[in-house]
């Protein structure tokens, strides 16, 4: 993955020291890191550093949630809409444990996100004392960098560290366990200094020339070449940089589930999704072309399909941040390591103007074939029950691409990340590499705080929903303006899907009941309704979007409807099935 992300300003040191609490150093630390929306659950073991956040009130923002777990997601959406660190508060205990799955999604996905913790007295660690756990071993293979604090005075280098390795490089997950006694403890804060460098931390490697001018040269000599991407082009705020590389190349282009966005779904050089519900072209054609360059992705397994199967015939040109993704899943011919926004421009001076419209063209025949076969009956159902497809098909009309659209997990993701539009980036949030259920509904409440002047769509299955449903509670408290749309087919729809295809269609424990999801956001004080039939479907998700506030749509659609087309798993990209 690529990361350029927002750096702090500097801030300066003061002409004479202050005696503050470690708490104070905390949100000092939030705040000359440009910090202004926190997301967190109080108690015990963190209290001191909520007491303090009292006088801090008209600085920093903090979004009381319903649910640790709720807290991280919603600093994930911040961070992947705002393009800077989310940050989350918990106390110990069950309130650091809470924060664990979102730390794994945020790992993998690599989510720049700063998260302290309270914990215990120092002379109480390792006593089992009320509400302590060892959250640092327990959230070391979860986190880029994780420590813990037992003296006041570590705290401004400590977060300056903490805020460093979170942004920089390969983004990702950063714990402070701050022990009670550090946060009461008075010291002589001598100001707040970021931090710009780690003796033992290298976060970007050396661009080494020679290898761009392997890479060019390869593309140069390609007849079939084919550009696959992920959100490292996001992260590393390459957009740009991307766009005149492929543009100039003219090589057929597609993305994966997390790089959707960087370039509008309907540019000329966009052939679709990768993956196992992904478009058709893109997948067959992974095993044909000759050259394959891959940019800020990391080759992972419902992209590639069996490995040993995968792209055996194509030379593989690997752009990536982080050297542990070279050679880690798919060998590479040539690797370009380095930040994009660096490396794509040098490869693109060294590449020459073409275009391949027969090649192209290939993509868009099995386009065709898939437009006849999945999009055209997904998009105009033969019955009168609704399908997903036409839901976001809608919804693409009504906002024109202009919305973030923030995904839960299952088949409802599957379908808005293959038929969504885009025209902006940042605008896809979803749980990619963990795939989180229950991740939409915080995650959302966190993208809209991250960008507020965008409007948010929570795409919700009837399942995850209920997962995180206690989130309503901090919409209703905060007031902030999402949308959310459930996509209810009555089933945990993926899995159900799998045991039709591969278990001889016995469904086991995956009938999910719910209750009436309009009436539980009434009683959050939140609009919404209630839609089964097509010709109220336009109107409704007119109102949902219109609605000042947040507004709460359920939509009933088939309930063994099925996601194609699907790569089944252990076979080849070129196996997939568009029935």
């Amino acid at each position: 993955m690529q990361s350029t992300l927002s750096q702090p300003q500097t801030a300066a040191l003061p002409t004479k020291t202050e005696n503050i609490s470690g708490s104070q150093a905390v949100l000092e630390a939030m705040i000359a890191e440009g910090i202004k929306t926190i997301f967190g659950y109080p108690g015990g073991a963190i209290m001191p550093i909520y007491d303090a956040l009292y006088d801090y009130r008209d600085k920093l923002d903090h979004i009381l949630v319903r649910h640790e777990q709720g807290g991280i997601h919603a600093a994930q959406g911040y961070a992947r809409t705002s393009g800077d660190v989310g940050v989350v508060f918990a106390t110990s205990g069950p309130g650091a444990t809470n924060l664990v799955t979102g730390l794994a999604d945020a790992m993998i996905d690599s989510t720049p996100i700063v998260a302290i913790t309270g914990q215990v007295f120092a002379h109480l660690l390792g006593t089992d004392a009320f509400q302590e756990t060892d959250v640092i071993n327990i959230t070391t293979p979860v986190t880029k960098w994780n420590y813990q604090v037992t003296d006041a005075t570590e705290i401004p280098s400590v977060l300056a560290k903490a805020f460093y390795i979170a942004r920089s490089g390969r983004p990702g997950p950063v714990l402070i366990d701050i022990t009670k006694n550090a946060q009461i403890q008075k010291f002589d804060y001598e100001g707040y200094l970021p931090c710009t460098h780690i003796r033992s931390y290298r976060p970007k490697p050396l661009v080494r020339k020679e290898y761009v001018e392997q890479a060019a040269q390869l593309i140069n000599e390609a007849k079939k070449p084919f550009v696959i991407f992920g959100q490292g082009v996001i992260l590393g705020k390459a957009e740009k940089e991307f766009l005149k590389f492929i543009e100039k190349a003219g090589i057929p282009t597609a993305w994966t589930i997390l790089g959707m966005s960087a370039i509008p779904t309907d540019h000329p050089l966009a052939v679709g999704m990768l993956g196992m519900h992904g478009n058709y072209g893109p997948n067959v054609l992974t095993n044909e072309c000759d050259v394959l360059i891959a940019i800020g992705m990391r080759f992972d397994d419902r992209v590639t399909g069996r490995l040993d199967k995968y792209a055996k015939q194509a030379k593989v040109i690997h752009l990536d941040i982080d050297p542990s993704e070279i050679d880690k899943n798919v060998k590479t011919t040539v690797p370009v390591w380095g930040d994009c926004k660096e490396t794509l421009p040098l490869l693109t001076s060294l590449i020459e103007q073409k275009v391949y419209p027969q090649w192209l063209q290939r993509f868009r025949e099995f386009e065709d074939e898939e437009k006849a076969t999945c999009i055209i009956p997904e998009m105009n159902p033969d019955t009168a029950i609704l399908s997903m497809g036409e839901v976001i098909n809608v919804l693409n009309t009504l906002t024109n691409g202009k919305a973030i659209i923030v995904t839960d997990v299952g088949q409802h993701q599957m379908v808005a990340c293959r038929y969504a539009h885009y025209n902006q980036s940042k605008s896809n949030v979803t749980s990619g590499g963990l795939g989180t259920m229950g991740f939409a509904l915080p995650a959302a409440i966190g993208a809209k705080y991250g960008d507020q002047g965008r409007t948010v769509v929570a795409v919700i299955g009837d399942g995850g929903f209920q997962m995180t449903i206690q989130e309503l509670g901090t919409i209703m408290q905060c007031g902030v303006d999402i949308k959310i749309l459930i996509l209810n087919n009555q089933f945990l729809g993926m899995v159900r899907q799998w045991q039709q295809l591969f278990n001889d269609k016995r469904y086991s424990f995956v009938d999910i009941q719910s209750p009436d999801f309009v009436m539980v956001a009434k009683g959050y004080g939140i609009a919404g309704q209630k839609v089964s039939e097509r010709e109220n479907l336009k109107q409704a998700l007119q109102t949902m979007l219109d609605h000042n506030g947040t507004y709460l749509l359920e939509v009933m659609v088939g309930k063994e409807n099925n996601v194609f087309p699907m790569v089944p798993q252990g076979c080849s990209v070129s196996e997939i099935r568009l029935k």
